[in-house]
């Protein structure tokens, strides 16, 4: 059984997340640990929990949800895994890192990319990759269909969704991935957001004033 562990980091309060099981296999999605102080919150949780990091996912790469990434690469031996046409945004963190008051290091690349209908697995666990375009070329969302989760990124969020404002932003279609992506889900499904709280599928379906059914 997965469990799920998260950290709320840096200005833009990012939610990053650690998911493992039994095996203490772990995968981190979307560290957006900046501080040192954050950094070591969450390595200091991995090691506590005896937990092997194994895999470092990015639900998409704008510069809140990466702070983090070198970091993870180089205290855990690990390249991220994003998909591909995030390259676009890993590129130019730099520059992002700077127009927001951050210093960040040129960006370690993936040697490996995911791409929708991906299966990502973990210990005795699986990760079902979907892609879900409108906030930003290359967001990615993670399923787990056993444990009815989902782990959206800035895609969907309890009430609302994700900026269209952004390069590569599209109000259509991100509508488009909510609906035909995301709203197939069962109604009990707990999404996992990248900023705020979480909500569900049927939750969202009736309340959210952007995209309801």
């Amino acid at each position: 059984m997965i469990k799920i562990k998260y950290f709320f980091f840096n200005a833009f309060q990012v939610n990053t997340f650690i998911l493992y099981d039994e095996t203490k296999e772990c995968v981190i999605i979307d560290p957006g640990c900046y501080e040192e102080s954050e950094e070591s919150a969450l390595s200091d949780f991995i090691e506590k929990e005896g937990l092997k990091p194994v895999k470092l996912l990015n639900t998409h790469c704008h510069i809140d949800h990466i702070l983090g990434n070198n970091f993870i690469c180089k205290k855990y031996n690990l390249k991220p895994e994003i998909h591909k046409a995030g390259l676009l945004f890993l590129n130019s963190s730099e520059e992002h890192a700077s127009m927001y008051g951050f210093k960040m290091d040129k960006a370690i690349e993936p040697d490996k990319f995911i791409a929708e209908g991906d299966i990502i697995k973990f210990g005795t666990s699986e990760l079902y990759v979907i892609y879900t375009p409108g906030h930003a070329d290359g967001s990615v969302c993670f399923i787990n269909k056993k444990q009815k989760f989902v782990i959206v990124g800035d895609v969907l969020f309890k009430e609302s969704i994700g900026r269209t404002d952004f390069p590569t932003g599209d109000y259509n279609l991100l509508i488009n991935s909510i609906k035909n992506k995301l709203y197939i889900l069962d109604d009990d499904f707990i999404v996992y957001t990248g900023h705020g709280p979480e909500t569900s599928i049927g939750y969202e379906k009736q309340n959210n004033l952007y995209v309801n059914l």
